[in-house]
């Protein structure tokens, strides 16, 4: 699905379901959390951070995708409330990003 549709859906399930957008500044706050999440997840299942006891089967209830997938929503709620067009930025960044980082990224021995 293209970004484009993924913010008319946003949208839509906003108006349908959410009554209203959250404040910027809530949405903002809410994306910190939702980040803070997917950090948690990693740090303890990719990272060196140990499971809390008594929450060995911890892993089985946590999903990054949907942790991620709420991350995605509320980054698509601050573009849609700020009226900018994720698909056009997200291209213009990856073209400027393709210029600055070709000759860096292949220069760098630590990637070898």
């Amino acid at each position: 699905m293209e970004i484009k549709n993924l913010q008319k859906l946003v949208h839509k399930w906003i108006i349908n379901h959410g009554i209203r957008y959250f404040s910027i500044l809530t949405n903002t706050i809410l994306l910190s959390e939702e980040v803070g999440e997917v950090s948690r997840i990693i740090a303890r299942n990719y990272g060196e951070q140990s499971k809390k006891n008594g929450k060995e089967k911890e892993k089985e209830n946590e999903d990054l995708g949907e942790e991620l997938s709420d991350v995605l929503f509320i980054i698509i709620c601050l573009a849609n409330q700020t009226g900018i067009n994720l698909e056009e930025s997200f291209h213009k960044k990856l073209k400027k990003k393709e210029i600055r980082d070709h000759n860096r990224h292949h220069k760098n021995k630590k990637l070898k």
